[in-house]
């Protein structure tokens, strides 16, 4: 595959998605094709039928071939579920170079013994990624090669993840014929996708809301401080109105897309519904207030569970351009609504920033990962053909070294 084009495979609970992407000549992502299948083989983000996996691999990445009228050989997968933890940490250590000049094998071993914290046997590291490093008390410094001092500490966010999982993610996708490049966390790549770069010095919580979790990503002063999932998505606004209505869950994710709104106040009171009803009876015909009564609840408790990790972080002080959501579930009416209130901040749908090509594909929160891990990919590639660490991401050793350390520890 051309070192300048990279894709990215969004595996979700309800949805597979395929972006093929090519840096253009004014830096923005061009996007050259996407394909999209339904998913049956993930339950909350996790691979629970590797077969039914395969084959909306398989599908999605047919139909976005044919689209960029190239063959895809490898691709950077996201990962989320509620397995993914992310923790702080901190890490110091004494200049030893001559004249006391921090240089980049220096800044290495800081984050090295940053990262030299007590994980399981049963989980990995994903990103590890540095949040500021602080030279002789002197902190806020972002990158301090080329600085002179005695101590040098960092402080890094590492993101956690269940090896099981991973592996059964890689699997899934090498037996749909594919080389996976990288496992990236999703809300990680939907925020690459989203947010500009002034929302992430400033201050801002990302709500990506998937199909079967909601993953939640914090950052502060342009660095990721806070990663959380929550096992809840649209997948249970689509239950229940199925419940609610009485109707099949396949009718209710169709009600849901084209009527449902989350907030009661912006529905007309006269308008009415058909609802498909269950064992051959008569369709009913409901007023459309019905479904922001049943969805309301819902994503306000979906917004109150983050607005409480939010919380517990001690960090809400300190987030100033406000909330940014994303995802399929923001596709209901009246969901930046309902965040506002509970967040009593401004909140914005995020869209697929910096790309052209087919643009108008991927004009909507359902592609904010895969776009991300398209973007994630280009730079990844980029940055290693010039020798270069990547930025912000993963620091210690290549990943086809650990799919083979995981293989032979496992099997």
């Amino acid at each position: 595959m051309n070192s300048t084009i990279a894709v990215g495979l969004d595996i979700g609970t309800t949805k597979v998605s395929v972006v093929v992407g090519e840096r253009d000549v004014n830096g923005l992502i061009e996007i050259k094709g996407v394909g999209t299948a339904p998913s049956n083989g993930l339950r909350k983000g996790v691979v629970v039928n590797i077969d039914a996996t395969v084959e909306s691999i398989r599908k999605a990445v047919e139909e976005a071939e044919l689209m960029a009228g190239l063959s895809i050989k490898e691709v950077y997968v996201g990962i989320a579920g509620g397995h993914i933890e992310g923790m702080n940490s901190r890490g110091v250590i004494a200049v030893s170079s001559k004249g006391r000049e921090i240089t980049p094998p220096e800044v290495e071993r800081v984050i090295d013994a940053a990262r030299a914290v007590v994980i399981p046997s049963d989980r990995d590291v994903i990103h590890v990624l540095p949040q500021e490093f602080i030279v002789d008390e002197q902190d806020g410094i972002k990158d301090p090669v080329g600085m002179c001092g005695v101590r040098l500490e960092a402080e890094i966010h590492i993101v956690t993840g269940s090896v099981t999982s991973m592996q059964n993610i890689v699997k899934s996708v090498q037996r749909a014929g594919l080389d996976v490049r990288d496992i990236v966390l999703q809300p990680l790549a939907s925020a690459n996708a989203v947010l500009s770069e002034d929302e992430k010095e400033l201050g801002c919580i990302l709500i990506d809301i998937g199909g079967g979790t909601t993953d939640v990503l914090m950052y502060v002063d342009g660095a990721v401080w806070h990663t959380g999932v929550l096992s809840i998505g649209g997948g249970h606004l689509s239950n229940d109105l199925s419940v609610g209505l009485r109707t099949p869950t396949v009718s209710a994710e169709v009600i849901k897309r084209k009527y449902g709104c989350a907030m009661r106040g912006l529905v007309n009171p006269a308008e009415m519904i058909e609802v498909p009803a269950v064992g051959g009876r008569p369709p009913q015909r409901v007023p459309r207030t019905v479904l922001a009564d049943i969805l309301q609840p819902r994503m306000e408790e979906i917004f109150s569970l983050v607005n409480r990790e939010v919380q517990m972080t001690g960090l809400r002080e300190m987030i100033a351009a406000g909330v940014v959501i994303t995802g399929g579930a923001c596709l209901v009416e009246g969901t930046a609504d309902v965040a506002e209130e509970v967040f009593k901040f401004p909140v914005r749908v995020g869209m697929p920033r910096n790309v052209s090509g087919l643009k108008d594909m991927v004009a909507s929160p359902i592609h904010a990962t895969a776009v991300g891990l398209c973007q994630y990919g280009i730079i990844d590639q980029e940055i290693k053909g010039n020798n270069l660490q990547p930025r912000g991401g993963r620091l210690f050793g290549d990943f086809r070294d650990r799919v083979k350390g995981w293989l032979k520890e496992f099997f």
